[in-house]
């Protein structure tokens, strides 16, 4: 077992991260706990069961898989490092599993052992349309790694108090925490994540939160099949990092509701 473990956001991310030479074990996290049901702990055993049936009701995935792919990824927070790199972007998708990483870890691992560190870009040298680290080759991420900031305590506590808020769902609490937070520390894209989440939580006259009326927006504009409509969410609203079955979720909510026919 090696003394080092790096947890990165998703398979996209591990096809280049398999060509770095970085040493260290890996883990994979494949939770997008931005959607769907979740508790203030994160490490009960509850709260997975229910993540595991809301995954599959939503996605259609059978527990075994779920099971294999992040249950039985999350045993690897049992074994002792003296180093973890979190490797997450800039997006709502992304900050929030974040914060469902740091808090599991607070409550799992012993924190005065492990240094832990982020790599969280926001852009890339060179690329006019950045994503995520999906795009990026071995090079490049390296490159990233090399540029890894530390954690400390304080944003460990900060990210308690993120999670707390966003579990809650009450946009009054989250707009005056947001305000009166004026340094973020390493976590410095974590504001514009949760300021992003914030309109999620207001609705219009309507019933619409935001991403609904964005992508009814878009649907009326002429985009009338899915394809299209994921392009032209994504160009204005990469800042949830909403793949496409996120954005069905909404989709889907809109046609119950008999606003779209798609």
């Amino acid at each position: 077992m090696s003394e080092i473990l790096h947890i990165l956001n998703g398979d996209d991310t591990l096809h280049g991260f398999n060509q770095t030479g970085l040493d260290g074990d890996v883990m994979v996290w494949r939770e997008v706990l931005s959607e769907g049901p979740l508790d203030e702990n994160i490490s009960s055993g509850s709260f997975w069961k229910a993540r595991s049936k809301w995954i599959g009701e939503t996605f259609h995935e059978p527990a075994e898989d779920y099971q294999h792919k992040m249950i039985d990824e999350l045993g690897k927070l049992n074994q002792s490092y003296t180093e973890i790199n979190l490797w997450f972007e800039f997006d709502l998708h992304c900050q929030v599993n974040l914060l469902g990483m740091m808090r599991l870890l607070s409550q799992k691992t012993d924190m005065s052992a492990p240094a832990v560190y982020l790599i969280c870009p926001c852009d890339y040298p060179g690329m006019e349309d950045f994503r995520g680290m999906g795009q990026l080759n071995g090079d490049q991420l390296e490159d990233l790694y090399d540029g890894r900031e530390r954690l400390s305590d304080w944003e460990f506590e900060l990210a308690t108090e993120a999670w707390n808020i966003y579990v809650a769902c009450d946009a009054a609490e989250l707009e005056q925490w947001l305000n009166e937070n004026s340094f973020w520390g390493v976590l410095h894209l974590l504001k514009p994540a949760l300021q992003a989440h914030l309109k999620r939580l207001h609705l219009n006259a309507d019933g619409l939160n935001h991403i609904q009326e964005t992508l009814l927006n878009i649907y009326n504009s002429g985009a009338k099949t899915r394809p299209e409509i994921y392009e032209k969410f994504w160009l204005t609203e990469k800042v949830y990092g909403m793949g496409d079955k996120e954005i069905d979720i909404y989709l889907d909510s809109l046609k119950a509701k008999n606003l779209i026919a798609i």
